[in-house]
């Protein structure tokens, strides 16, 4: 017998604010058009005024405890990743603990970036393993509305504001790969890549900053390091990508998502796409599509998901599940 870490349930949360190519044009010498061609973007979510991270991360929670059949107090603990939490501290997730009446278990949040959520996946997954929780309820919630330079045509049209929560709960496996929940995990990083994707401020230099991005060089990374990832995590228990049923990656860029599945040899009629609809909502981009694609009944119990991202850090990695 193994412990695992099962999905009980998925959910997400979009602000109503949508925002398609055609407002940018405005604004910037930009156009619907140039926007899709280069990126498969035709529309993003932005908060409204005063609409917090852990404010959309507590919606998302409040779906998933619904999908799973949970309350609030039936959550061990509780992981954000983010990128943009609402205050230096505490966490955003005491902040999503207190809003779905969680008073005994714990929370913390995870920065990896776009990168986050698998990370904090697999902080869940050992947490579980471990013993040490029973039920995690891990979210990806971001508002990069709030860090955009909105002069900047090549950054500021890419992302958007959203949140994605699932929910492991801790089940007694064989510990082969017919087990339901997190079969293996890959997680990298490289600190020499800081200057391709960063924001150019934090609390230590007394600037909030704003987003910067090296976009043809990080697409060379992204293609490369996600493939390879994906492949190190479904190599550590013996699977290929024929195996898999769905590729769930972070939505970035339409064209870094068909050159990854190109080069894992998996067809785009297996890869969950968001990006049209969301843009690049960072550590909430996975459990979006994971939610989305439930909710569209692509995702069906017993199919073998594996997700990727890749990050500002460098962080990349991946996570394979059987949901």
């Amino acid at each position: 017998m193994m412990r695992r870490a099962v999905v009980k349930g998925v959910g997400h949360y979009l602000p109503e604010r949508v925002v398609p190519n055609a407002e940018f044009e405005k604004s910037l010498e930009t156009s619907d058009e140039w926007i899709k061609s280069r990126s498969g973007i035709e529309r993003r979510h932005f908060a409204a005024e005063g609409q917090t991270t852990s404010d959309l991360a507590s919606e998302a929670a409040k779906a998933a405890l619904k999908m799973a059949n949970m309350e609030g107090s039936d959550i061990d603990a509780i992981i954000v990743a983010t990128s943009t939490a609402d205050l230096t501290f505490p966490s955003a997730a005491t902040m999503v603990q207190n809003a779905i009446g969680n008073t005994t278990g714990y929370a913390f949040d995870v920065q990896a970036v776009c990168a986050g959520f698998v990370y904090a996946l697999s902080n869940a997954n050992a947490l579980i393993v471990s013993g040490q929780a029973d039920r995690v309820l891990v979210i990806g919630a971001e508002t990069f509305s709030r860090i955009m330079d909105w002069t900047d045509r090549a950054t500021c049209v890419l992302f958007g504001d959203g949140a994605g929560a699932l929910i492991l709960e801790a089940e007694d496996g064989t510990g082969n790969t017919a087990d339901r929940g997190v079969l293996s995990v890959d997680l990298n990083s490289d600190g020499r890549y800081k200057d391709l994707l960063y924001v150019d401020g934090g609390v230590s230099t007394q600037n909030s900053g704003m987003l910067r991005m090296q976009g043809k060089e990080l697409f060379r990374h992204a293609v490369e390091k996600l493939a390879q990832t994906a492949d190190a995590a479904l190599g550590k228990i013996g699977l290929e990508a024929d195996d898999v049923d769905w590729i769930v990656p972070h939505q970035a860029n339409i064209r870094i998502i068909q050159s990854t599945a190109k080069k894992l040899g998996v067809g785009m009629e297996r890869v969950i796409v968001t990006v049209q609809d969301h843009g690049n909502t960072s550590a909430a981009s996975i459990p979006l599509a994971l939610s989305v694609g439930v909710a569209n009944g692509q995702i069906k119990q017993g199919d073998l998901v594996v997700t990727e991202a890749i990050g500002g850090g460098l962080a990349w990695g991946a996570v394979v599940i059987r949901w």
